[in-house]
């Protein structure tokens, strides 16, 4: 065997193991010659290959918990709240790692030829942690509770087409007011838990058919499950017990999985990243993904309700400077629109912006704006470095003759106190598999989560014929056109898009990249294993 063979074997057996992610497996191989379709299938059964280990308790702990978070999936709205429910929970569907949809509580999804109606057929024999079955009904009385403004579901947006619910036998028939070809996506969303009888009656209960059953619910301290005896999916939730611990502060969380505490940690550091990766027995997982950190202003809000100000804001601040020192270049610039080459239908037709203080000065004068202070509200839990970054941003709006002022707030209640409540303030997105959902989710006019209060009836009517538009160039034109109104009107200040950056423990079995969230997208305690 010569020196190549044996550094390929010597690859798959560490990717085996967990010890090397997708991107360094695939660079590495590449290098040695190996195609980049055949050495992302080399790794694909490398990772499959890997025997799962039954029994032990999964530890895991995360930044992003609140004393005030709730088990009520539709108002899910931070990090922990997205763990814990993607543990006891289960959706119709989820998307792999790939972009491909993953059947989960629907065994089987159709359409018609204009994808104006679904219909999904429910898998038998789904049962709750209270007892019986999944129906259909249930299917369709959750879906009806999350088109209830008075649910205040982030999934409001995504909901909203759907004029008909029907549920006969095992079949669940949803009727759009238009064409849809995205709809299996945009069930996966993670507020759309099915619930017995919809959650109607105690939306809060955590009672799903998920994994996982909830022992302990302790908001802003600690959840504990235990293995749901009666899973549908052996090939899930391999650890006896899980435990989510909230450690928001950055040094306890880092010293918790370097002691052997926990077995995961979410959000490390970026400078200390490095640090960590000479640390024995602890391995970074860097993925890039759709996630991106952001300052949002409400359009409909004194001084936000004027755009040049709005302008003279997103030309006030370093992007280039941001990705380097607050992510230590584990991301990208972004550019005013909240879609990136992770998304399908992405067209890079944009110019760059760049921190130009004299253009900020000049819309700053345009705006006139009385030269008092601008808050920006932030806390040290709405990102990691979100406290450094706002001071950074008012240094360079400071710069350009903008009176940009940070206004520190406690992390405890900022997703309830500050976020979609403060005018102007610090937040981050984990992003979503397609376009649709996250315009769907943030940005169409009705949307629950619209937390820049962007309304504009341009963009609302793109919106909804993209959606049927089957035609995928000018499917991606009509999505383009959407990006260029939100990036030039809109409320968003994207500096950056993020790497989920994890630490994530050698004993810990059976990890894969997923871009589409933190953590394998809320599912690396279910989906991962103990080796030892």
């Amino acid at each position: 065997m010569n020196d190549k063979h044996k550094q390929l074997d010597w690859m798959v057996a560490q990717a085996k193991q967990g010890r090397m992610t997708r991107r360094e497996f695939v660079g590495r191989t590449t290098a040695l010659g190996v195609s980049a379709g055949l050495a992302s299938a080399l790794f694909g059964k490398a990772v499959q290959a890997q025997e799962a280990k039954k029994g032990g308790v999964i530890r895991v702990g995360m930044q992003g918990g609140e004393s005030t978070n709730s088990l009520d999936p539709a108002l899910a709205a931070s990090e922990v709240p997205f763990q814990v429910n993607m543990t006891w929970g289960e959706m119709l569907c989820d998307v792999n790692p790939d972009g491909t949809i993953d059947p989960r509580i629907a065994e089987e999804i159709s359409s018609n030829a204009d994808a104006t109606e679904w219909k999904f057929k429910i898998r038998a024999g789904v049962e709750y942690h209270g007892g019986g079955t999944v129906t259909a009904e249930d299917v369709v009385a959750t879906l009806k509770r999350h088109t209830d403004e008075k649910a205040q579901s982030g999934a409001l947006g995504i909901v909203q087409g759907i004029t008909d619910m029907k549920a006969e036998g095992d079949m669940v028939t949803l009727k759009l007011n238009a064409a849809n070809a995205d709809l299996p996506f945009l069930m996966g969303d993670y507020h759309l838990i099915i619930q017995p009888g919809g959650g109607v009656d105690n939306p809060a209960a955590g009672i799903g058919a998920g994994p996982y059953q909830v022992v302990v619910n302790e908001p802003g301290v600690r959840h504990t499950f235990k293995k749901h005896a009666n899973y549908f999916d052996s090939t899930i939730g391999h650890a006896d017990e899980v435990e989510i611990l909230v450690i928001n502060d950055n040094t306890a969380r880092t010293a918790a999985l370097q002691s052997g505490q926990i077995h995961m940690i979410n959000r490390v550091d970026p400078k200390i990243v490095d640090l960590l990766k000479g640390v024995p027995g602890v391995q970074i997982k860097a993925v890039p993904g759709r996630g991106h950190y952001v300052f949002i202003m409400h359009c409909d809000k004194a001084p936000f309700d004027n755009n040049d100000l709005r302008m003279a804001l997103k030309l006030a601040i370093n992007r280039g400077e941001m990705v380097e020192k607050i992510l230590g270049g584990l991301g990208t610039p972004g550019n005013d629109f909240p879609i990136n080459a992770a998304y399908p239908l992405f067209e890079d037709t944009f110019e760059q912006r760049e921190y130009d203080a004299a253009k900020a000065a000049e819309y700053y004068a345009k705006s006139g704006h009385d030269g008092s202070p601008i808050v920006l509200a932030t806390a040290p839990g709405a990102f990691p470095g979100a406290v450094d970054a706002a001071n950074l941003f008012a240094a360079s709006a400071n710069a350009a003759g903008i009176p940009l002022q940070v206004k520190l707030e406690p992390d405890d209640g900022y997703w309830s106190n500050v976020w979609n409540v403060a005018p102007f303030c610090a937040s981050y997105w984990g992003g979503r598999p397609v376009q649709d959902q996250m315009y769907s989710t943030a940005y169409l006019s009705t949307a629950e989560w619209n937390d820049t209060k962007f309304r504009n009836a341009k963009f609302d009517e793109l919106l909804l014929a993209a959606r049927g538009e089957l035609d995928t160039a000018k499917r991606s034109g009509m999505y383009s056109e959407m990006a260029q109104i939100l990036r030039d009107e809109g409320g968003l200040i994207l500096p950056m898009f993020n790497d989920f950056v994890s630490g994530v423990s050698d004993n810990i079995g059976g990890w894969v990249d997923d871009p589409n969230g933190e953590l394998m997208n809320g599912r690396a305690q279910v989906r991962c294993w103990l080796n030892a």
